[in-house]
């Protein structure tokens, strides 16, 4: 893991835009006064990227069935379909 970038208050208060968005990456700041660590500027939450294959806790599953809406009235409505499928 990399360091957490360290600012003084003054740095900190010019650019904290700039801590925000770090901190909204997952970095962590610390803050600095007279050169001691007082405060540590964290995540609230944790972004995750899964973007790798793989990076699913569990199997997608997909049913026979999974795009069938015969059965479901609205969706005909909703797409300008009559009961049979057809176009109007």
């Amino acid at each position: 893991m990399e360091a957490a970038r360290q600012y003084n208050v003054h740095e900190a208060k010019t650019h904290f835009s700039k801590i925000l968005e770090a901190v909204a990456t997952g970095q962590e700041v610390i803050i600095s006064k007279s050169g001691e660590p007082v405060a540590k500027v964290i995540p609230l939450h944790g972004k995750v990227r899964r973007t790798a294959r793989g990076s699913l806790t569990a199997p997608v599953v997909l049913h026979d069935d999974f795009d069938d809406v015969s059965d479901d009235p609205g969706f005909a409505e909703a797409f300008g379909l009559d009961r049979e499928g057809d176009a109007e």
